[in-house]
């Protein structure tokens, strides 16, 4: 064991047994070393799990990647492309698709006898992947759509379920506009709740061949294809190798394929959870800042209280290096008990808030009812490597107070 670290030691030991060593200034820097980390873990564990919520809300409206008309980016009022067994096939095999799935939209409205309401009526077929409605689902059953008869079944949000005083089971009357108005009646089966009002306020779910058939097209014809891939962080890369393939490729009815991805479909919603990133990265920085600042005044008391064994130690022919490494030694034990306890009050709100859900959200404006919290090791592991690195380097420079300590003068120091 070198010198430095023996001496260190033994300053710790005489500070946890309440002697020398200044007290309160010890516990202030360890407490600041606690809470910084402490708020750090709590903010990552928050930003990761509110934008992992969010966007799993919105990929489960509209999955990863979108295969539809060019003519129809900016309106619900879709243009169909053709989506035979061939593009099918050539979809499910390709190696980046997980999962595909045909739907066609169509606006119209509901009206009741006290109210009316817009909204947009989504079809999807046998082959349509329900995990996400099911997980959301309050009352009643998401079931078996068809692409072959309608069965006029249709699952609606509690949103609208509250706006218009519909309950499971009730027959709704809904409308939409094209050359003359068309009605059909709808029977309510199901109802979901995703908190997620964009979505929860406008779409309403059924098969696709009702809503094929309301907007009159082909066989075959939909309004596009959604894909869901195996990589999410692969995103960009698959979106650009599919428009390669895709993109302005003309139908025989004449429909232009154009391939967009999650991203390109909701640019605010994610720009939005872009600038949480640099929220936490501010955070990180002035958490930093405090637990060094802290830790800085307590070596600075620390070293005045050990003038006397500072002078002592260089006229036993201790160099300036080997003090300097003493307390900057003593330092990372005390920088290390703030980050066990930091690490414990950390770790002990994610899952506190992980298992009860504690602390409580307005979902009408933040999409989510209770806190979100997600544990990514990378993150929990860079933010303590970075805490113990930050801390240490802004110790080093008060350190070279000690070169300023004269033997002779120190050891009369009182």
């Amino acid at each position: 064991m070198s010198l430095s670290l023996f001496i260190a030691r033994r300053i710790y030991r005489e500070n946890r047994d309440g002697k020398r060593v200044s007290r309160p200034a010890v516990f202030i820097a360890t407490l600041g070393i606690a809470i910084g980390l402490a708020v750090m873990i709590i903010s990552v564990a928050v930003v990761i799990g509110f934008k992992r919520e969010v966007r799993n809300k919105v990929i489960g409206f509209g999955s990863h990647i979108q295969l539809t008309n060019l003519d129809a980016v900016t309106s619900y009022e879709t243009h169909p492309i053709l989506v035979g067994d061939s593009l099918r096939t050539a979809l499910t095999h390709n190696p980046d698709v997980k999962h595909v799935e045909r739907y066609s939209t169509k606006p119209g409205m509901i009206k009741t006898s006290e109210a009316f309401q817009g909204m947009v009526l989504k079809g999807v077929g046998p082959e349509f992947d329900a995990d996400f409605f099911n997980s959301h689902l309050l009352e009643g059953e998401i079931p078996t759509f068809t692409d072959s008869v309608p069965s006029n079944k249709v699952v609606l949000s509690k949103a609208l379920a509250d706006k218009l005083n519909l309950k499971l089971g009730d027959k709704i009357y809904t409308y939409y506009i094209q050359q003359d108005i068309r009605a059909r009646r709808l029977t309510i089966v199901g109802i979901y709740q995703t908190n997620f009002s964009e979505y929860d306020n406008l779409f309403l779910l059924t098969d696709i061949a009702l809503v094929n058939r309301l907007n009159g097209w082909e066989k075959d014809q939909v309004s596009g294809v959604e894909l869901q891939i195996h990589n999410y962080d692969q995103l960009e890369e698959v979106t650009n190798r599919l428009s390669a393939t895709f993109d302005n490729v003309i139908d025989e009815f004449g429909g232009v394929y154009y391939v967009r991805n999650i991203l390109q479909l909701n640019p605010q919603i994610f720009a939005w959870l872009d600038l949480l990133d640099t929220n936490v990265w501010v955070i990180l920085l002035l958490m930093v800042g405090v637990a060094g600042f802290t830790m800085i005044s307590g070596l600075l008391i620390i070293i005045l209280e050990r003038t006397t064994m500072i002078g002592i130690l260089k006229a036993l022919g201790a160099t300036n290096y080997t003090i300097r490494k003493t307390f900057l030694w003593f330092a990372v034990f005390l920088i290390g008990k703030g980050m066990i306890w930091g690490n414990l009050i950390g770790l002990t709100f994610y899952l506190l808030q992980a298992q009860f859900g504690l602390f409580r959200l307005d979902p009408q404006t933040y999409y989510v009812d209770t806190v979100p919290v997600a544990f990514n090791w990378g993150w929990w592991l860079l933010i303590n490597l970075g805490t113990l690195f930050a801390s240490v380097s802004m110790l080093i420079g008060p350190s070279f107070l000690i070169s300023k300590i004269n033997p002779a003068s120190s050891m009369r120091y009182e």
